[in-house]
């Protein structure tokens, strides 16, 4: 790697893993684009969808890990909720995983667009004020969080993200989970659900681990700064960081889809 790719990479991953930390999210909704296309900008060695969804996989474990260690003492981890959408994620994350090393470079950045289209609807649908619950009086149907993180973790598993972008709308909007503890426990399971998406990756040989350490260094830094940055802002703002972080995502990856020559 050449010394400007390292700078350019890490400047990513600092930007994507702060922003990570904040909304509780892996950072794959950020960084996924940033590492397709920010490169070629400055000459830079272009990388395909295959190697950023391998580089994603494993830095998300590092950067969620780091986020979730912020949140330790704040009273917003809700264990039974991350152990149920843990297992359901990381079970189907370890599966897409496997599969993604047979997919198209084209069927992974589409399988990214779609997740990203449903996300960005998903947290633009109104919900009852939950926020005011403390964390030990939220309720949630159990099955139907680890299915549909069973579901989630398959589809996240195949671009390398650790599928919290999506998993924080379902959690705020369908399981109607307040959105600080949303934003904590979220990190939790993106880590669980990183274990299964970076075992595949690996094992179907899709990582490049020079940018991933670089990464993983930018991460260790930012990722704390951000989650403890999302504890002083507003929830209805971090919502807002949010959707507009996915919409932006997936208006980027449907347009180099739909125009790409």
């Amino acid at each position: 790697m050449s010394f400007g790719f390292i700078i350019v990479l890490f400047v990513i991953g600092i930007a994507g893993s702060f922003l990570s930390g904040m909304a509780g999210i892996g950072g794959a909704i950020v960084k996924f684009p940033m590492l397709l296309f920010i490169p070629p900008l400055f000459g830079l060695t272009a990388l395909t969808a295959h190697e950023v969804s391998g580089i994603s996989a494993v830095e998300i474990f590092f950067a969620s890990i780091a986020g979730v260690f912020a949140y330790r003492k704040t009273g917003l981890l809700h264990k039974r909720l991350i152990l149920y959408m843990g297992g359901g994620v990381l079970a189907g994350s370890f599966i897409g995983g496997l599969v993604s090393g047979w997919l198209a470079e084209e069927t992974v950045s589409l399988v990214y667009g779609v997740l990203a289209v449903v996300a960005a609807v998903l947290l633009f649908i109104p919900r009852k004020k939950t926020e005011d619950r403390p964390a030990d009086e939220v309720t949630f149907n159990r099955w139907l969080a680890a299915g549909l993180a069973f579901a989630v973790g398959i589809a996240s598993g195949i671009v390398g993200a650790g599928g919290a972008f999506i998993l924080v709308p379902i959690m705020l909007t369908v399981l109607a989970i307040p959105t600080r503890i949303t934003v904590a426990s979220s990190l939790a399971i993106t880590f669980i659900s990183s274990i299964g998406s970076a075992a595949g990756k690996i094992a179907t040989g899709q990582v490049l681990w020079g940018p991933v350490i670089v990464l993983i260094v930018a991460a260790l830094i930012a990722a704390p700064l951000g989650a403890k940055a999302g504890r002083r802002v507003n929830p209805s703002v971090l919502k807002w960081i949010l959707a507009v972080l996915i919409l932006a995502t997936a208006v980027n990856i449907w347009s180099d889809l739909l125009f790409a020559k």
